[in-house]
């Protein structure tokens, strides 16, 4: 405890400082729009990509265990990720993106300061080339929160508060909108998760972090339009997020869940399943079929594969 009161004042004023010139403190608005510089990325040269994912937009829900890591394209080679796993995952998730043959993110966003989202930013802000970083108004004392800053410091890279009314324009008609956080104090850290829905054409994808019910019920009352076709299920699937209301709201074809195999939490639970069941929810889960890849040409979406079960975490046999 002596030495999570030495760190905070340390963090406070790092935080501090990283935020120093980011525009988006100004109270002035909540709404933000964001348009990215015109040069496009660099087109995937992998081999194995095929070419209708090139022309496409194409959602990437990379498989790093027990954690959250969401690597955005978009047909003329804007790029967002989503979170970066733990520690260990960094690397994986950025060989990842660098077998796509990218070398700059456009956007980055940690959703919320939990080592299993945040952990593996640190080796993707000293690998890329980042225009543009989001994390939400929110401060821990964790060792990996503090790496998280000295790595965006190292680069000179400022942080732009991740809330409800930012907007960025990806071009190609692709526009990403963050609907949550909506308030500015929760007692639980996952409530300040960044919740972005992205829209090309008549296809969207909601991404929800590890935002729970709190966060929800703000997102329902606020009357946003939270129908999507693919829903990444918060919280790795747990029974504190994903309430019915929600669930109805988004009223998603397909749900996507990030969590580990036999992980130690019995992610997804038992009772997240039953309401995907009961709704006729599709399911594709990375602890049963690694990393999920959804490919939208603004009309249609397509999977590289099969859906998962309906089990819950504690339920798959070891």
């Amino acid at each position: 405890m002596y030495k999570k009161r030495l760190l905070l004042p340390f963090i406070l004023i790092l935080f501090a400082f990283i935020l120093t010139g980011c525009t988006i403190f100004d109270n002035t608005s909540t709404h933000e729009v964001q348009q990215l510089l015109q040069d496009e990325g660099t087109k995937s040269q992998q081999e194995t990509v095929k070419k209708s994912e090139t022309d496409s937009l194409t959602i990437n829900y990379i498989d790093v265990g027990q954690g959250d890591s969401i690597f955005v394209q978009t047909p003329s080679g804007k790029t967002i990720l989503i979170d970066a796993g733990t520690p260990e995952m960094g690397s994986k998730v950025v060989n990842y993106i660098k077998s796509r043959g990218i070398n700059k993110i456009d956007i980055l966003i940690g959703t919320h300061p939990h080592n299993d989202h945040i952990g593996g930013i640190v080796e993707v802000i000293k690998t890329f080339k980042i225009v543009k970083f989001y994390m939400p108004k929110v401060t821990t004392t964790t060792r990996t929160f503090e790496e998280v800053l000295k790595a965006a410091k190292s680069k000179g890279l400022s942080i732009n508060v991740a809330k409800a009314g930012v907007v960025i324009d990806l071009g190609d008609g692709i526009i990403a909108k963050m609907l949550a956080p909506n308030s500015s104090h929760y007692e639980d850290l996952n409530n300040y998760s960044a919740v972005v829905k992205i829209t090309y054409g008549n296809t969207s994808f909601l991404l929800t972090g590890d935002a729970g019910e709190q966060s929800e019920k703000e997102m329902l009352s606020e009357g946003y339009n939270l129908k999507a076709d693919v829903l990444k299920i918060g919280h790795h699937g747990s029974s504190s997020a994903s309430t019915w209301a929600f669930l109805k709201a988004v009223h998603p074809k397909y749900a996507v869940i990030s969590c580990g195999k036999y992980n130690d939490y019995g992610h997804p639970h038992k009772e997240t399943m039953k309401k995907l069941r009961s709704l006729g929810i599709i399911v594709y889960r990375t602890d049963e079929c690694g990393t999920v890849i959804a490919v939208s040409d603004g009309k249609t979406i397509n999977f590289n594969v099969e859906p998962g079960d309906y089990l819950s975490g504690s339920e798959i046999k070891r």
